[in-house]
Parts: C-alpha cells; sequence; structure tokens
C-alpha cells in the first residue's frame, strides 16, 4: 500500500523527467552571443570601445591657455578684416562739425563707400588730410591714453587718435560747378541754391566768396560749422587747392555710436541735394 506522501510525490511530478530549466538571464546571454559571436563582441564590447575612444578624445584636447590664446587670435584677425574692408570708428577732435558732431563723438566710418556704394552730395565723410591741413599729431608725443588708444585703433577696437583724418560734408562731386557769391550768401552748386538745414543756424553758408569746377578724381567739402572750419573754401580763399582727392576719402559716416544719448543715423543730408541737377 503506497503511502500519501509517494501519491503526493508522483502528482507533482510528471511522468518524464524535464529538460533542464534554464535561466532567463542565461538564456538572454545565449541568445546575444549566438547573434553577435563570441562574448565581448556585442553592446558591451562597442560601449567598451566608444568609452576607451572618448577618453583618448578628451585626452587630445587643447589645453585652456591655447584654447584662449586661438580664439583671442581669431577674434584679432577678424577685427582687423572689419576694419580694414568694412567698419572703422573715429572720433571728433574738433567744433567744425557742429551741430552734426559734437567734440569727442564717436562715429562709425562704412568702408564700402566709396567702392561698393557711391557716395553723394550730403554724406559726412572721412578723409586723410589731403595737404597739412590739421596742424600737429597726437601721436608725436603721446600720453599713456593716447598709447593705448594707437594700440587698439590697429585692429580696429578705439578710434584713430593720430589726427591724420578729417571729417565734412561732401558738397562737390567732379564735375560740380560751386558759388559763393559773397560772404554771407547761400551756397549754389550746378545753378541750384541749397537749403542746408544741418549747417550751424547761427552763421551763414558762406563764410567767403568763392566760385569753382571740381575736377575730375576731385570732391568739394565743407563743415557744417562754416566760420569754424577749416575746409574746402577756407584753404581755397587762402590760395591753396581746396579740392580733396577721392582716392583719399576713408568712408562714409553712418552713425554716432557713443555717447550713447547721441545716437543717431547721419544720411539725412542728401535731401538737401535733392534738386541738384547733375553736370553734362
Amino acid at each position: 500500500m503506497k503511502s500519501a506522501s509517494d501519491e503526493n510525490r508522483r502528482a507533482a511530478s510528471p511522468t518524464e523527467d524535464p529538460a533542464p530549466a534554464v535561466d532567463a538571464t542565461t538564456a538572454t546571454a545565449a541568445h546575444e552571443a549566438d547573434a553577435d559571436g563570441p562574448a565581448g563582441d556585442g553592446d558591451d564590447g562597442m560601449n567598451a570601445q566608444e568609452h576607451e575612444g572618448r577618453a583618448r578624445h578628451r585626452g587630445k584636447r587643447m589645453p585652456l591657455w591655447l584654447d584662449t590664446l586661438v580664439t583671442m587670435v581669431v577674434a584679432l584677425v577678424i577685427a582687423v578684416l572689419v576694419k580694414t574692408f568694412l567698419f572703422q570708428p573715429f572720433y571728433i577732435p574738433s567744433a567744425s562739425m557742429n551741430p552734426t558732431l559734437l567734440e569727442d563723438d564717436k562715429i562709425i566710418v562704412s568702408k564700402l563707400s566709396p567702392g561698393v556704394f557711391d557716395l553723394e552730395r550730403g554724406d559726412v565723410i572721412v578723409f586723410e588730410d589731403p595737404a597739412d591741413w590739421i596742424p600737429g599729431d597726437a601721436t608725436e608725443d603721446p600720453t599713456l591714453r593716447v598709447r593705448v588708444m594707437m594700440a587698439l585703433s590697429l585692429v580696429g577696437l578705439a578710434p584713430d587718435p593720430s589726427q591724420d583724418h578729417l571729417v565734412k560734408r561732401l558738397i562737390g562731386l567732379p564735375g560740380d560747378h560751386i558759388v559763393c557769391e559773397e560772404k554771407g550768401a547761400a551756397l549754389e552748386v550746378n545753378g541750384t541754391t541749397l537749403e542746408e538745414p544741418y549747417i550751424n543756424p547761427q552763421t551763414p553758408a558762406c563764410q567767403d566768396a568763392f566760385d569753382v569746377t571740381v575736377p575730375s578724381g576731385k570732391v568739394w567739402v565743407m563743415g557744417d560749422n562754416r566760420y569754424a572750419s577749416a575746409d574746402s573754401a577756407y584753404h581755397e580763399v587762402q590760395g591753396e587747392s581746396g579740392f580733396v582727392d577721392e582716392s583719399d576719402i576713408t568712408g562714409r559716416a553712418e552713425a554716432v555710436f557713443w555717447p550713447a544719448s547721441r545716437w543717431t543715423g547721419l544720411g539725412d543730408g542728401s535731401d538737401a541735394f535733392a534738386d541738384v541737377p547733375d553736370q553734362p
């Protein structure tokens, strides 16, 4: 007679011995081994290689000091290119362009004009001193402040302190006939009398009488503060040449950028010349 314990064991066990139980983790690993080849060539192996590659890449990174130096050099190269071909800052050292420009104003000058864009009558332009119109040079015996500005100006980060550039308003283009009949009269260009809202309202347009025709390759310039400007008219009356070579023009002044309270564009002067005909 079989005991209850024997019956219980038979009920709990199948008639044939089953296959050995396989652990789920083992099965998964075996499946991966079949699919990916020998152990170590699957995902875990790839991840290890990636980590090793990234570690080598991090080991080859540029030192901080060298990275900083390269960044500074690239920034300076870009600044020099911008100054050479696009824009350059200048500052106003005198009252010759009052009230449009005040002393110590900082302006930004586009070097795309002349060249990419044509200059127009009424533009405010910056040009190299044509014939010692400016006495002296601030860089001959420079102060520490001037020395710093000289260094920064080489890369376009500060206005040029040498004062070998002038800023005036372009009045006459090549071929234009410009006349001031008498001191205190209005200015005439190609037979058209100008109304000039930009000049100093306390003084007339003409500080002296003159009658000139602008030669080819030259321009005629005048300050907005006519009685305090050593401009084309002033030098012509002194018996000197008052014309400026087009090749000496650095660019067109686009705006006052400092001080911030005087932010303004400088492109409205051409309106005064809207009715002026071109010379044939």
